[in-house]
């Protein structure tokens, strides 16, 4: 009776994920036009639809399945045969891998966590290491030794949108001006030379990216070319991205997803991993939208960590926080964060408010200066790995979120988000050290930080140093989202002068304070630490200590504006005389 019953709930989830991929690509496909008809506020609409669609896809297959096939799918036993028939099934799709992490979102759904094993789910991928292949050519080739003029020229026109180049020539020169000063030279001949670029664009927020790599003989130089519109009704060439540290930064993990068309989701991720290898997998799989299967890959990624290491996990280094305790496996560039149970006193906040304010993280716009986070549910480690120190940390501050048996410890939920250097850390390293400046540096990425999120409608609550994060590209990243909430819902005021001096004197303010007031001349207390960073904070960013700025910002964003926020530098971006 059991192989009828596997079939049928095999083709049933099958028929949901085929839905599901549908949907998505269909909001996909839209991205050009979004972007040609410079509909900002739509493509925001339709990346956070896009997030939401795997949710609501799963949860409605469950529902459906349970209703056609009744209290059979219950039957953990009965899971066994549903994947082992689900794989011959998807063995002829161009996109397997997603298709199983789809498998493994209803089982457990289903199943509410039961058997965690191979032999029920796919916690091994078999397209693991393989990439498929569809007889579809992925990128567009071209001879480097026609001309670089006319190379160029081919491939504005071969990547022309439905709206004209503002200035084609213009945009040719640019980037044979740039080619000749930053690239390397030609090959001597017999050597192969050739430009590889993939057919699909790639649209985010404002831009549109054109992305390859330049072969010379055993030599590979990625590049992005990012094209904006002018709002106008034309399109033109912003700048040309080569440097290998600079291509990894578009592709952040502090950036909302691409819209980009994959055919084959391994083929795209493989090419893309050879164009900036100290990106995961995982990472590239999550940066073009398929989010879930970044997920699953950095779950794998994790399993192979632990076979190939023997650290312990500890507690991260930085300051303690008051909402969330935060561990890490030094050999792994990752933190896990898990809710206290017990906030501090001064945290008017919940569990589920906390969880939600992640989410809105992950559906929200974060223009390079907010962590992407994955959230996991019955996550398991090892026990023996964990220090006794971090055990004894967990036992007395979330007790109530983690299992421990013999072998294993189980974390009823938690994010994993990339490990970051805290900034409070990397400035007192950097005081210690006299390096001027990297103070300068720091402080003034802390600022930018705090403005380009507030140019996003986001107030980031509590702005003190440990609360951000420095990549290895030394950009300043905001990372605790306890306290953000939309800038359009707080109240920036001034303090109101005291009426006597016992007022001023008191410890206690002299003043009312609603929920949602804020009085930006107390962000002073943020730079008292040291002389030096209060100097470096109040010349470059001193307009945050002034209501006035913050009132502005909210006009601004309650008129719909949406500020260019890029992720390269403004000295990058040519000319358009």
């Amino acid at each position: 009776m059991t192989v009828p019953y596997a079939d049928r709930i095999a083709d049933a989830v099958l028929e949901k994920f085929a839905d599901y991929r549908n949907r998505f690509q269909t909001i996909t496909a839209a991205a050009q036009l979004r972007f040609e008809k410079a509909d900002w506020h739509a493509i925001q609409r339709a990346s956070a639809a896009r997030i939401d669609l795997y949710e609501a896809n799963t949860e409605a297959a469950v529902e459906a399945i349970v209703e056609q096939l009744g209290e059979v799918v219950y039957d953990a036993t009965l899971w066994h045969d549903v994947k082992r028939r689900y794989a011959q099934k998807i063995l002829a799709r161009n996109d397997p891998e997603l298709a199983e992490t789809f498998y493994n979102s209803i089982y457990l759904k289903v199943l509410k966590y039961g058997t965690l094993d191979d032999a029920h789910m796919f916690i091994r991928s078999d397209y693991e290491g393989r990439v498929i292949a569809t007889g579809d050519r992925l990128c567009r080739t071209y001879d480097l030794g026609r001309g670089l003029v006319a190379l160029l020229g081919q491939v504005l026109d071969d990547f022309a949108f439905d709206i004209p180049w503002e200035n084609r020539r213009r945009d040719i020169r640019n980037l044979a001006r740039f080619a000749r000063r930053h690239l390397p030279p030609a090959p001597e001949t017999g050597v192969s030379a050739s430009v590889e670029i993939i057919r699909s664009r790639f649209f985010r927020n404002k831009g549109a990216y054109i992305v390859g790599r330049i072969n010379l003989g055993e030599r590979r130089v990625p590049f992005v070319l990012p094209v904006l519109n002018n709002g106008q009704g034309a399109v033109y060439v912003d700048t040309l991205i080569v440097a290998e540290n600079d291509v990894s930064v578009i592709f952040s993990f502090t950036r909302s997803y691409f819209m980009v068309d994959v055919n084959s989701p391994s083929e795209f991720v493989g090419f893309l991993h050879s164009l900036i290898p100290m990106k995961s997998k995982a990472e590239l799989y999550s940066s073009i939208g398929l989010y879930k299967q970044g997920k699953a890959e950095f779950y794998r990624s994790f399993l192979d960590q632990l076979d190939q290491s023997d650290d312990q996990f500890v507690i991260a280094p930085g300051t303690r926080g008051m909402v969330m305790t935060v561990f890490t496996l030094p050999s792994f560039p990752v933190v896990f964060k898990l809710i206290k149970d017990r906030f501090s006193s001064s945290k008017n906040i919940t569990r589920d408010l906390v969880k939600d304010r992640y989410r809105l993280v992950k559906r929200h716009d974060r223009v390079g200066r907010m962590a992407d986070t994955q959230e996991f549910t019955n996550f398991l480690f090892p026990r023996e790995r964990f220090s006794p120190e971090l055990i004894e940390e967990l036992q007395q501050v979330a007790a109530s979120s983690i299992q421990l048996d013999d072998d294993v410890i189980t974390i009823k939920h938690l994010w994993t988000e990339r490990r970051m250097t805290p900034l409070n850390l990397y400035i007192d390293d950097a005081l210690a050290r006299k390096d001027e400046e990297a103070v300068f540096h720091a402080i003034n990425e802390y600022g930018k930080a705090i403005k380009q999120l507030a140019a996003a409608n986001i107030f980031a609550g509590d702005m003190l140093f440990k609360n951000f994060g420095v990549t290895r590209h030394k950009r300043v990243v905001f990372y605790d989202y306890d306290e953000i909430m939309y800038l359009t819902d707080c109240k920036f005021r001034r303090i109101p002068e005291p009426l006597y001096p016992e007022q001023e004197m008191s410890g206690e303010p002299w003043y009312s304070i609603g929920v949602n007031d804020v009085f930006p001349e107390e962000f002073s207390i943020l730079t008292a630490c040291n002389p030096l960073v209060r100097r470096i904070f109040n010349e470059l960013h001193g307009d945050l200590l002034d209501v006035t700025f913050w009132q502005d910002m909210q006009e601004q964003v309650r008129h719909g504006e949406i500020v260019d926020v890029f992720p390269y530098r403004k000295i990058q971006r040519f000319p358009r005389v």
